[in-house]
């Protein structure tokens, strides 16, 4: 196993690093950098946005499995129900998007909803048991 603050540093820098990448070409897709493409560049440029949230998910699930078996554990939780909060806001969404006229939100939207719930449920989940 790889020490703690050693493990933290990898994530560090990994996340930092994929969440880097994604800001940046989110920020020039908002800014109109990309504006011009057509199809089929759109769908690869569609993919290599989504590409550092996968990158991001290897580092966290990473720094979890390096992890010890307490953190490891009460990390597992926090992921676990953070995604279901996550999902049932999504899908609840959704219903009120199909039902009530509720404006439309991007399924892009889910990953810093499950982020805003891991933050959210973190405090509530102190045990790994």
């Amino acid at each position: 196993m790889i020490a703690q603050t050693e493990n933290n540093k990898k994530y560090f820098i990994r996340s930092f690093l994929f969440l880097g990448a994604y800001v940046a070409v989110n920020a020039a897709a908002i800014s109109g950098a990309f504006d011009v493409m057509k199809a089929p560049g759109t769908w690869a440029f569609s993919l290599v946005v989504a590409a550092p949230i996968f990158g991001h998910l290897w580092a966290v699930l990473a720094w979890m499995n390096d992890s010890d078996e307490f953190l490891r554990a009460l990390a597992a939780k926090r992921f676990i129900v953070a995604a279901g909060v996550a999902i049932a806001i999504a899908s609840m969404w959704g219903f009120m998007e199909i039902y009530a006229s509720a404006a439309h939100v991007s399924a892009a939207m889910i990953y810093p909803l499950f982020w805003i719930a891991f933050g959210a449920v973190s405090p509530f989940i102190r045990t790994s048991n």
